[in-house]
């Protein structure tokens, strides 16, 4: 196996395992070198937290993309997280086009759920990550996130037609390979649904009772970490969602651990997941 080198370019939210806390040691255990570019720092993050400090780092990105041009620096791999403002969409788009021109972009639009956008965002943020997911090798979506991409009602109720049609729309947007998670259409079921414009492949899972914060992150990072790794497209969702019941259920066993998942106890199997 080639080592491999992928960029991650999302929010350090200090206390909360999401984000670039939660990226950087699950793309690690992948076997993956893997280098960072933070667009902001955060105290929390801030889903449940008040008060929470916030650092943007915008202004850093260009002299950073100019430097590692200048020493010829390439990634094999870019994956966005969570991106701070309108401005920083730019700017990632051309971090990609001139540090990867050989790899692949992995974009998870990390700007909402539950039917609603995360604080601090608003229809113009939604507008920008549209062009952002044009250029995706592979588009990581939830259910809000897709409908928000494409214009498309919400719904908790839903049937294969409706989801076929968001899928559609998303290819249409841009996107090669849309990887659709959250995705249930039987009860006490969910799954990913990973369409590309020739093919259609679903893998179903256990429905767990509880959730927690941070599991997209998760599952973005570790499906990040199985495709540059040099798993299928399907393998690398199968794997990301296997790993992220893992860590629901490692979560569960813990007392007011309400802010994140815990991930760490579960990376030994991920690393034999990728066996």
């Amino acid at each position: 196996m080639s080592y491999k080198r992928i960029l991650t370019i999302q929010d350090i939210s200090c206390v909360g395992q999401c984000s670039l806390t939660v990226a950087l040691p699950i793309l690690s255990a992948c076997g993956v070198e893997t280098c960072v570019l933070p667009s902001a720092v955060l105290s929390t993050h801030t889903a449940g937290f008040t008060g929470y400090t916030f650092r943007d780092l915008t202004d850093d990105m260009p002299a950073i993309k100019d430097h590692w041009v200048k020493e010829g620096i390439a990634f094999d791999g870019v994956y966005t997280g969570y991106l701070g403002s309108t401005k920083q969409i730019d700017y990632v788009k051309e971090i990609i086009a001139a540090t990867a021109q050989n790899g692949v972009a992995i974009i998870d639009p990390a700007m909402a759920d539950n039917g609603k956008l995360y604080p601090g965002f608003d229809g113009e943020f939604v507008e920008a990550m549209k062009t952002l997911c044009a250029t995706a090798d592979y588009l990581l979506p939830n259910l809000t996130e897709a409908c928000l991409l494409t214009d498309t009602e919400y719904k908790t109720d839903y049937d294969k037609d409706y989801i076929d049609g968001i899928v559609k729309k998303l290819l249409a947007l841009g996107a090669k390979t849309v990887v659709f998670t959250g995705v249930s259409f039987n009860e006490g079921k969910t799954g990913v649904l990973v369409c590309s414009k020739d093919s259609e492949q679903y893998y179903e899972h256990d429905l767990l009772p509880n959730g927690c914060h941070g599991t997209g992150d998760v599952y973005a990072s570790a499906f990040s970490g199985a495709l540059v790794r040099g798993k299928t497209p399907y393998d690398a969702a199968r794997i990301a969602a296997d790993y992220t019941v893992e860590c629901i259920k490692e979560t569960a066993k813990l007392d007011n651990h309400w802010y994140g998942a815990a991930f760490e106890p579960a990376l030994g199997k991920l690393i034999d997941l990728l066996q």
